[in-house]
């Protein structure tokens, strides 16, 4: 079998806020497949289909990866850009205040 991690997890915030680190093709992929019907989009099927792709033996590890990223920074759920706007939108309340 071909190896089908990522040289470096993408962190992701799912759920009630819980950091999941996606590690490979495969944990990629089952991240967006559970993904709700509602909310996808065309960053979701891109990052679904270059998962699908690569497990199916077509396309390549970094290009899910990416895909996957592009996916998480659209929706906001891309662990170091979602504690950035968390810890901006605090300062500005702060600040406000």
């Amino acid at each position: 079998m071909r190896n089908i991690s990522f040289h470096q997890p993408v962190s992701v915030f799912v759920g009630l806020g819980f950091p999941r680190e996606v590690g490979d093709v495969l944990d990629a992929y089952k991240l967006l497949n559970e993904w709700p019907q509602s909310s996808r989009d065309a960053d979701h099927l891109t990052a679904l289909h270059a998962c699908a792709a690569v497990l199916g033996g077509h396309g390549t590890v970094s290009d899910a990866r990416d895909a996957l990223e592009v996916f998480a920074a659209a929706r906001g759920i891309l662990a170091p850009e979602a504690l950035q706007k968390s810890a901006d939108a605090h300062i500005q309340e702060w600040l406000a205040a």
